[in-house]
């Protein structure tokens, strides 16, 4: 499914050109799409090969279709990122085996370089019909039901034609599938009342909004497509970072980071 990262490749460029705060975020992320889609259809059009869903039997080809990435980060990535890119080039064939397994079992997302490859690898096992295996993680409405990874984030859409307000949804942060979800719940901790949820945004970002949890003190970044259309909420959300600062200076945690560490 090409057409999924060539949308979020092109919303990327479009909103880097138009954005000032979030430009240079909003470039690197652009690029590192692209290195993703390149993970991507190695992994699609490898010849009798097929996702297995067992990381470590799948390793070897995922590690095969890494490298332009890493390659990506050492030309376009922030000098720390480089820097760290460039040493797992050189040096780290078994070190890239051990975060991917420790992401796989571990996810965090601080773990940039596994979930940025993961990403792509899980993405396709969504489309070739394989199933994750061992990674033993909480289950329950508030996990992505493919994988068990966190929501990154959430977006409202109508989903029948004349709805009076739209659908929630929330996108997984490790394979990138969506999950309908309430849409007056905490997507941390399921707090359900009204008074203990708060909503914000900006003028500035009127399609995107902070749906925040005053019992959990976490907050996940909301992208109404009711609103504009043709958003992509992956990408609009790094657009919106200013909301993130002004979260983390009120005291609330974002459920997940995004791959700009926002």
């Amino acid at each position: 499914m090409s057409n999924f990262w060539n949308q979020q490749i092109e919303r990327a460029d479009r909103l880097a050109g138009q954005s000032s705060g979030a430009k240079e975020l909003l470039v690197f992320y652009a690029q590192l799409l692209r290195a993703q889609q390149e993970i991507y259809e190695s992994l699609r059009s490898r010849r009798a090969w097929l996702p297995s869903g067992d990381l470590q039997t799948d390793l070897p080809v995922i590690k095969e279709s890494s490298f332009s990435l890493l390659q990506n980060v050492v030309s376009h990535g922030p000098a720390l990122l480089a820097a760290e890119a460039k040493n797992l080039l050189v040096n780290g064939a078994q070190v890239t085996n051990e975060i991917l397994i420790d992401y796989w079992r571990n996810p965090s997302d601080t773990q940039f370089f596994a979930k940025a490859i993961i990403q792509p690898y899980t993405h396709w096992l969504i489309e070739s019909g394989a199933k994750p295996v061992g990674r033993e993680l909480a289950g329950g409405e508030r996990t992505c039901p493919f994988c068990g990874g966190k929501p990154q984030v959430s977006f409202l859409q109508n989903k029948e034609r004349n709805a009076e307000s739209g659908n929630r949804d929330l996108i997984c942060a490790t394979c990138l599938s969506r999950w309908e979800f309430r849409r007056v719940v905490c997507a941390n901790c399921g707090e359900e009342r009204p008074a203990k949820l708060g909503y914000f945004h900006s003028s500035e970002f009127d399609h995107v909004r902070i749906e925040a949890c005053d019992s959990c003190n976490h907050y996940i970044k909301g992208v109404d497509l009711t609103r504009l259309g043709f958003a992509a909420p992956l990408v609009d959300e790094i657009y919106a970072a200013p909301l993130d600062l002004w979260s983390r200076e009120h005291g609330y945690t974002k459920i997940e980071l995004n791959l700009v560490g926002l």
